[in-house]
């Protein structure tokens, strides 16, 4: 026995780590079919890591501090320019981590999108999907909490607007948004709690939610393109006739995925950090002043969609609490999809037309709502995004009438089938032809 396997033997006596590995890596069979889409959770769990790894190191030089130095420039602003120009390689640290904050919602939204079309949310993964829209909403947190940090004119601002909602909610708004605040505008104080809940209390929930989301996963097993239970069919060993394991197959698959993910993320951090002020607006670049408002105040690229929402709802006897309630619908309405899904079968490829045809209205709905969200109001803009919220939420509250026995021609196999390159080209051209025409339209409002 070697040396290695010897401290193996040791540890495995007072840690499970062996059959930890066999058990959620070694012998966890997934399903033989995985294909492009299954790469984004793996790229969500690898951009987590590096906005843990370059936030501890930019704790160690930024100072969560509203009050102004002596140059009459407010500490924690000119501790992130301190970070840009003084320290070294703190540059790269802070562009990884505000590009990492951008990357990780195009690869959630991306994640949250597979499961969609694959009806990963369907029996026996409601428990899972659920745990997924938590974290979401930790994330959403972590993200606007973490956007006042900077203490720039539009961080400052931003955070100004989205607390003052919570003041429209009846009876209890307007102490909550004076809690929030820790004071009755965005101040210091502010700054101080905003660093300690981005830095500590969210991520320690964001963590127990991965780990929860996983170990409910591996307890159900992963779903697959086809949405057939390959537990259901086992050899004499219990091993599931279309499952392998996960490692080494999957693990150099994600590989791949990560090596792609890497070179897409290193050429936005040192071409285009700023990707034309959708990741680093350009008023962010100025010191927070209480006293000069921007003239066009907008949240980043991820939350434009539900801030569209937001404005589309006119203010009812002066208050705006039905816009602030539906903003917060609009997120919360996602948990719910698997009482909401009544269709029979889960993959999109053997479902009816439909769910096809409200599925493309959505993406067109919710890519237009970005994109009017990051725009200043209108009266014309506020008419379509009132319709396309009007497309949003059909497509949540409509569904269990519209999945209902919509099935598709094609029945659904009792095993996996292998990818079929035609289909998947013809989903791609699909998806391709609809984020370009609705981006197209929206850009021409």
């Amino acid at each position: 026995m070697t040396k290695g396997q010897k401290l193996l033997n040791w540890v495995d006596e007072r840690f499970p780590l062996s059959s930890m590995l066999k058990e959620h890596v070694t012998e966890y069979y997934a399903p033989k079919n995985f294909n492009f889409w299954y790469f984004f959770g793996s790229l969500a769990m690898l951009v987590l890591v590096i906005q843990i790894v370059t936030g501890i190191f930019l704790t160690m030089n930024y100072k969560p501090d509203g009050t102004l130095n002596g140059a009459g420039i407010p500490v924690a602003f000119a501790s992130v320019e301190y970070i840009m120009r003084d320290v070294a390689g703190g540059w790269i640290i802070r562009y990884m981590h505000s590009t990492g904050a951008s990357m990780f919602f195009v690869v959630v939204y991306l994640h949250m999108f597979r499961g969609l079309i694959y009806g990963s949310y369907k029996q026996p993964r409601e428990l899972v999907w659920v745990f997924g829209t938590l974290i979401f909403l930790c994330l959403m947190a972590e993200a606007f909490m973490g956007y006042l940090l900077p203490w720039g004119q539009m961080s400052f601002w931003g955070a100004q607007v989205i607390v003052n909602l919570f003041g429209s909610i009846p009876v209890i708004g307007p102490d909550l948004s004076v809690w929030i605040r820790g004071d009755y505008v965005v101040s210091d104080a502010t700054l101080n709690r905003f660093f300690a809940l981005h830095v500590i209390a969210v991520p320690l929930v964001l963590l127990a939610l991965v780990v929860a989301h996983l170990i409910a996963l591996h307890e159900v097993g992963s779903n697959n393109p086809d949405g057939v239970e390959i537990k259901k069919l086992k050899d004499e060993k219990g091993i599931p006739l279309d499952g392998i394991p996960f490692h080494p197959y999957y693990t150099v698959k994600d590989i791949l995925g990560v090596v792609v993910f890497l070179i897409v993320f290193s050429a936005i951090v040192f071409f285009m950090p700023e990707m034309g002020g959708y990741f680093l607006e350009h008023p962010n670049f100025d010191q927070a002043d209480p006293l000069k408002t921007p003239p066009h105040i907008a949240p980043v690229w991820y939350f434009t969609p539900f801030y569209a929402i937001l404005r589309a709802i006119p203010s009812f006897l002066g208050t705006q609490v039905w816009g602030v309630l539906a903003m917060g619908a609009a997120v919360v309405l996602i948990a719910f999809l698997p009482w909401l899904d009544r269709s029979p079968v889960k993959s999109i490829r053997y479902r009816g037309p439909k769910f096809k045809f409200m599925l493309v209205l959505f993406i067109v709905a919710f890519i237009g709502l970005g994109i009017l969200g990051a725009l200043p109001s209108t009266n014309a803009r506020t008419v379509i995004a009132q319709v396309l919220s009007f497309v949003y939420f059909a497509f949540f509250l409509g569904m269990p009438f519209y999945t209902k026995n919509d099935v598709g021609s094609i029945p659904v196999p009792t095993r996996v089938t292998e990818t079929n390159t035609k289909r998947k080209i013809q989903f791609a051209v699909l998806v391709a032809v609809t984020v370009v025409a609705a981006t197209v339209f929206a850009m021409n409002v």
